[in-house]
This record gives C-alpha cells, structure tokens and sequence, in this order.
C-alpha cells in the first residue's frame, strides 16, 4: 500500500508518492518563498503554502495514486493564525527563522522562563498582539493557531481537523517538559488563550480524512521535518543518530523511550525532542544544531565567486590533497551547539602566500565536517550513547569531497542515505506504520539501505591531531561581537 507525502519545507512545497519498498516516486514540487521584509524578520503566505499543497498532492496522486493513506512533514515552528469560521489567516505568518521576539524572550528569562525565538510561542503572541490584542476573540474560539503541519491537516480535512503531532508540539516551546500537554503556566506568561490551540495527536495513528484528495484517504503521518529525517533514515533504535546538512545543520539521536536528563538544553549543548508518539508511546531524542552549512558554500559562490556552483566546491576542493593547515570556522551566523555563541564569527586561520583557491574551499568543507563532528561528539556527552555510524542525508551529501571528510573528522563511518531530503520518506514511514505498509519500528530499522558507506582514512594520530587543530580555530572564532555572545537562549 503506497503512501502519499506532502513536505512542506522553508522554500517549497513537494508531493511524492512513496512505495511499500520505501521508493520515492511521481515526484512534484512549487517553490513558495518566504518573504524578508526588514533584516532578521521572516514572513510566509499561508494561502500559497495551501495552495501550492492541494496542487503537488493532485499531481502526485494523478501520477502514482491510489494510496492507503497521507504523511506530512514540515519546517518546524513556523506559526500561522486564521479565523476558523473562513479559513482565511489573518496575518502572514511567521517562519521560524523570525527574530522580531528576541527582546520577549530576554524578558521572558527574567522570569525563570527560557523560550528561544525560533520557537513558535512568542511568534504566537506577537501575532495575536497584532490581530487581537485583548484575546476576546481567541477566547470565543474564534481564531485557531497552528504549525504547517496543523495548516496542511486543517486544509485537507476541509477545516475538520485542528490538529498537531508530538514532535511538532514539542518545538512551539508551550507543552510541559514530559511532553504530556500544553503548559497553563506557559500560556498565561504570553496571555495565549488555550482556545487557540489544536489537539496534540501521535505522530503515527489514523486522524481524519483529507477530503480535498481524490479518493479522500485518511491522514496517518505527521512529523516535523528533522524526526521525519530520523525516521526516515531508518533510526528508529536506541542510539542510532542522523545528520543533515542543508542550510543549516542538525544533528538528531534516537533515545527511545527513556526522556532526556535536561529539561532545556544539556551540559553539551543539545535539546531534548519528541521523536515521535505512537500508540501513545512518545520516543524521544536529542538534537545538535550547526547554524552555518550549505549556506557556506553559497558564500563561496554567490558572494567570493570563487567556484560556479555547489557541486563546483568538490571538484575545486579536489584538486589539492589536504588545506595546508588553512582552517575555516563555519560560523556565518554565529555558532550553535556545543558553545553556542551568536556573537562567533567565520573565520579562516592558517593564510599563508601559498593558500590558493583549491585550499580555500577545502578548507570550508573541512569546516563544516567538523563542525558535524562537534554535533556527534556533543549527543554522545549529553545522551551517554554510543553513535557507531552516523546516517545522513541533505544537499550537501553528494560533495564526496565533504562527505568523506566528515568520515575523517568523526573518526567512524558515514551511511548516505539512498534518497538526498529523507524527510518524505520518514513521513511515509510513519503514516505507512498507521494503515500496516509498515509493521512497526523494527521493521522500519530493517528498510534501511544507504546508497554508500564512507569510512574514515588516516591514522588515530591524524584525527586528534586535525580535532586539536580545528578546536583551536573554534576558539579563536568565538566572541567576535561580544554584546552577541552575551545573548543566550
């Protein structure tokens, strides 16, 4: 029995149709960009991400359909408000990348209360700050808030279902730490009326009906888009991990069923997270998060001109056997775990009159391989877990030149995965769970085949040797804008 996948990402909206034997096909996709009107804010068009998801479903299902049932998958946080009786949002909605609630969340900490601006919690109160600022309508349960995952069910069902998965809930920053529920303390500290808020559901289990679709399959699937990456690259036991290096980096380990020892964040810098619910078991895990990854090689491109395009990076890179002891510091937007220092700068050590171009952009993918390796080495501290092999998948896996050394700077193997955005097929997983595609967890483990496995080269020497080096150009990267560095969340 095929599932149908609708992903919702940052820049676009894919339909897919995935296989009992985990292929991916009938693939369709429409760009829909969020819009930057001032530096540091980020708004998107809740009407065109609907849009653009009733046309990828139908071209997907036109192409591959029947399916027995429909996965979605999502860019976390991103925070909607619509008026339930019309359906129409009442504002743009804000991506989870938005900074306008820094300032809310640093008074926040004055109060015991830690919320990071990428979540949606303080999003949500800026946008009923805007629409209803005495929450007389919210409290009617007039307007109802939801993530892209809550908007995707709410316009498939017809307005049926207000609905969110665990692992979604658990990044708006408003449940309680155990995962159980909506936090009464946390929604009286932004004035959010629980009236607003959908029901939390499982991750994996049969909800509604999306009856926009031909066919009319039910809804089974739902994820946000890094546990769909853990799923869907297969890491569905205790201590497996993937990484997924896009834009960004983030780096998710599966804790099963034991909740991480951190309410917040750990002594190594990761986040506890819902993985995902099923049967009302909730697997939970923990996450790593690198600020600055594809995004660096886009420097390199569109702002040095030094190579053509992304793929350009490998063929460049390849042309000299190792950096000359040049060292790039990935950190364009400041640095995520382990330090996490917002006021870190990129920085290149090492420069000499012989660094040429092949060292220069050596030099970056090095960069971010190690800063893969600071996520692993920092889930294995905080999580006590072992990561035998790391998975990943994301744009940046089809740079050999990357990939392998990022082998070299975790010292371990490194699992491609057969498909480059593993998101889809996670949610295909987990709605495919719900109707008997899949039987379960175990067989879900068992489905994984990764396009190629990549081991480390060099001896122990050189690994502690590159890792003392690399942590050397880290520190000399931090505190570069020190007000910045003084902001923690």
């Amino acid at each position: 029995m095929s599932i149908l996948v609708i992903d919702v990402g940052t820049s676009g909206v894919r339909g897919a149709v995935v296989r009992p034997d985990a292929s991916v096909e009938h693939v369709h996709h429409i760009p829909v960009l969020p819009d930057t009107p001032f530096p540091g804010l980020v708004e998107f068009d809740g009407l065109a991400i609907a849009s653009a998801v009733q046309e990828v479903a139908a071209r997907s299902l036109a192409d591959g359909g029947p399916v027995a049932a429909v996965g979605i998958a999502n860019q976390r946080a991103s925070t909607l408000v619509w008026d339930r009786a019309t359906g129409q949002p009442l504002a743009p909605g804000l991506g989870w990348q938005d900074l306008r609630t820094v300032g809310t969340c640093l008074e926040l900490q004055a109060q015991g209360i830690r919320i990071a601006p990428n979540a949606s919690a303080t999003k949500l109160a800026a946008l009923l700050d805007a629409v209803d600022p005495d929450r007389t309508r919210s409290e009617r349960g007039e307007l109802a808030f939801g993530t892209i995952d809550t908007w995707v069910a709410w316009i498939l069902s017809e307005g049926e279902l207000h609905i969110t998965d665990a692992s979604n809930a658990g990044v708006t920053g408003l449940i309680h730490g155990d995962g159980t529920g909506w936090s009464a303390n946390l929604l009286a500290a932004l004035r959010i009326p629980e009236a607003v808020l959908p029901e939390i559901v499982d991750s994996s289990g049969i909800v509604g009906t999306a009856r926009t679709l031909q066919g009319a399959p039910p809804i089974a699937g739902m994820a946000g888009d890094q546990q769909a990456s853990l799923i869907g690259q297969s890491c569905t036991r205790v201590g497996q991990a993937k990484a997924t290096f896009g834009t960004g980096g983030m780096l998710d380990q599966c804790l099963g069923t034991t909740r991480p020892a951190q309410a917040v964040r750990g002594p190594a810098g990761t986040f506890p997270i819902i993985a995902w619910r099923r049967g009302g078991t909730t697997t939970w895990g923990i996450e790593a998060i690198m600020l600055s990854a594809g995004s660096c090689v886009e420097w390199l491109r569109d702002d040095l001109g030094i190579i053509d395009d992304a793929a350009d990076s490998a063929t460049v890179a390849g042309r000299c056997d190792n950096t000359g002891d040049v060292w790039f510091v990935p950190a364009l937007l400041g640095l995520g775990t382990p330090v996490w220092d917002f006021g870190a700068r990129g920085t290149y050590t090492g420069i000499t009159r012989g660094s040429g171009r092949p060292e220069m952009v050596r030099a970056v993918l090095e960069g971010v391989a190690h800063r893969g390796a600071d996520l692993l080495e920092s889930a294995e501290a905080d999580s006590g877990l072992a990561i035998g092999a790391l998975r990943v998948d994301g744009g940046m896996t089809s740079n050999d030149v990357f990939v392998q050394a990022l082998a070299n700077a975790c010292a371990r193997p490194v699992e491609i995965s057969p498909v480059l955005e593993a998101t889809t097929l996670g949610a295909a997983y987990l709605a495919g769970m719900a109707v008997g595609t899949w039987a379960g967890e175990d067989d879900v483990a068992e489905a994984w085949t990764p396009r190629a496995v990549v081991h480390p080269t060099g001896t122990a020497a050189d690994h502690d040797a590159a890792r003392s080096r690399w942590l050397d150009a880290r520190s000399r990267a931090e505190g570069a804008v020190p007000e910045l560095s003084g902001i923690d969340f």
